[in-house]
């Protein structure tokens, strides 16, 4: 067409490339939460194929930008929504890839780096639309700016929850009956990959933290996951499986969020009650119900990433710098590494490796140009022993991402652990005044002398609260299966709203609130109203 100068034809191409910029939620591309699916297991592919999608629109974009085949704006809107709310949401700083997003692509050596300009910089010819996000982005990725952004948001569609501040990003990777866990390991790729989606719980502050970890990776400890600790893994043949569990959401405002995973392993006999709730400065994770029948150890990973100056443990009243090794220690209060602090409410058993691991690219990645040498790696480890076939096992632990030796014995002390258990995991925050709640039936709990909140199913919600005044609620149905939520809270309210209803129940001295849930392509997805 360019060759022959044939205008008509050529704008006629430019049409239907411009008209699959599109949502095509439940089958291959990109879905309606801004997610990227590549095949119909529903795997997230958002920072490998998705990102081609992308950087290939924006390329045609920028092409015709300024001509009479210029895409139209609503495309183009799309497209950057898709790039800043869907990409850059599930990278490091928007610059560089989170680990939690990756498949098989995790092994691939040298894969980590910073993301290119290119396309953000493409995307500026085409409009005015979002400019300043996208130049923000682009400085950040050559170093001339620091991170502002924070947020909270859940992927729906794709069981996966991006949660950033200034000075860290953290993520949890799941999977559900919607949804499979993992990609097959397509061409000898990942060929250990087989709990990634269970759970999965990175965090970073500076992007580095797992550069090149994995060929001495113990895939049976990664970070987040409660996994039966067996000899080897199964064959590679049996890395992807369905899902289990239709009870795998979060309840997010945009900005804080809490995360519910509802966990049956689709490997082991195992099962587990696993929740994550999100704030400023630290975040708490939950985890009770934790069963398995196999005569086998169960761990939950907190960490796994590369060894980066001392580790700093306080056990009892006595804190040290633990000499490299591994070994298991009592009465632990917190562990400082990296700058991240890992606080345990109760005193805690875990197990502590900060030594060399060993292993080779080959083992993980059969690709011919794969090295097979061994290498060696210093990796720092933290885990819990639930023993051998545990019966409801439980844990609780604060991560702290971005502090200091001298600020960790006052870690975590806004955060008040309200419950743990299989009918409810809740978290509340004194600082901010939010409480985080996951129904897994229905029922109520006494967050205060003042404030009790209630659900008549199972559900997620988050409060947040002015005084004794209840002025914000967030709930969403992880299964998917409601129409409307209901909410009672203790206090008189009687706004109501387009899409909400309250009513004063004086007999039981609560405000019952009537919620409708979003539904089709946007069951799953979090509603807020305000009061």
């Amino acid at each position: 067409m360019l060759y022959k100068r044939d205008e008509v034809q050529f704008g006629e191409v430019i049409k239907v490339i411009e008209g699959e910029i599109k949502f095509n939620t439940g089958q291959r591309g990109m879905q309606h939460d801004y997610s990227f699916h590549h095949r119909e297991d529903r795997v997230n592919n958002t920072l490998s194929y998705g990102t081609g999608y992308a950087d290939a629109f924006a390329e045609w974009a920028a092409f015709v930008a300024g001509t009479k085949y210029q895409f139209s704006e609503k495309p183009l809107q799309q497209l950057i929504d898709y790039y800043l709310d869907g990409i850059c949401k599930q990278m490091v700083y928007g610059k560089f890839s989170d680990p939690g997003t990756k498949n098989r692509d995790v092994t691939r050596f040298d894969s980590h780096h910073a993301m290119g300009t290119t396309t953000p910089e493409r995307l500026l010819k085409t409009t005015s639309y979002r400019k300043n996000e996208l130049e923000e982005i682009i400085k950040i990725r050559k170093g001339e700016a620091a991170p502002t952004l924070s947020f909270g948001k859940f992927f729906w569609q794709t069981e996966h929850f991006s949660f950033q501040r200034p000075d860290f990003f953290t993520s949890v990777r799941m999977h559900s009956t919607r949804n499979d866990n993992m990609e097959v390991p397509y061409n000898g790729e990942g060929l250990m990959n087989h709990h990634r989606g269970d759970g999965t719980n990175y965090i970073t502050r500076t992007g580095d933290e797992y550069t090149n970890i994995a060929p001495v990776y113990d895939w049976q400890k990664i970070p987040g996951t409660t996994i039966l600790q067996k000899p080897e893994l199964p064959s590679e043949n049996e890395i992807q499986k369905k899902g289990l569990s239709d009870f795998v959401g979060a309840v997010t405002d945009g900005k804080y969020g809490a995360v519910v995973y509802d966990f049956k392993s689709p490997h082991d006999p195992m099962s587990a009650k696993k929740a994550w709730f999100f704030f400023d400065d630290e975040y708490v994770c939950l985890g009770t119900s934790i069963n398995s029948r196999a005569k086998l150890p169960v761990s939950t990973t907190i960490n796994q990433c590369l060894l980066s100056g001392k580790v700093v443990l306080m056990n009892g009243t006595k804190k040290s710098t633990v000499e490299k090794g591994e070994r298991s220690l009592d009465e632990v209060k917190w562990i400082l590494h990296d700058g991240i602090g890992y606080v345990f409410p109760e005193v805690q058993k875990v197990n502590l490796s900060n030594q060399a691991q060993t292993g080779s690219w080959f083992k993980i990645n059969r690709q011919s140009d794969s090295p097979k040498d061994e290498i060696s790696k210093d990796v720092f480890k933290l885990w819990i022993d639930h023993g051998t076939q545990p019966s409801n096992a439980s844990y609780q632990y604060i991560v702290v991402p971005a502090t200091t030796e001298q600020e960790m014995d006052k870690a975590g002390q806004q955060v008040k652990i309200l419950s743990n258990t299989r009918e409810i995991q809740a978290v509340s925050h004194s600082g901010l005044n939010i409480c985080q709640i996951v129904f897994y039936t229905s029922g109520e709990l006494k967050v205060s002398e003042n404030l009790t909140i209630g659900m008549d199913s199972p559900g997620t919600v988050m409060v947040k609260t002015v005084g004794a005044a209840v002025k914000q609620i967030s709930v969403a149905d992880p299964s998917r299966k409601l129409g409307k939520i209901h909410v009672a809270v203790t206090g008189k309210i009687e706004k109501s709203g387009e899409n909400f209803r309250s009513f004063w129940n004086g007999r039981k001295g609560v405000s019952e609130i009537s919620i409708e849930l979003p539904q089709t392509v946007y069951a799953g997805q979090s509603v807020t109203i305000e009061l």
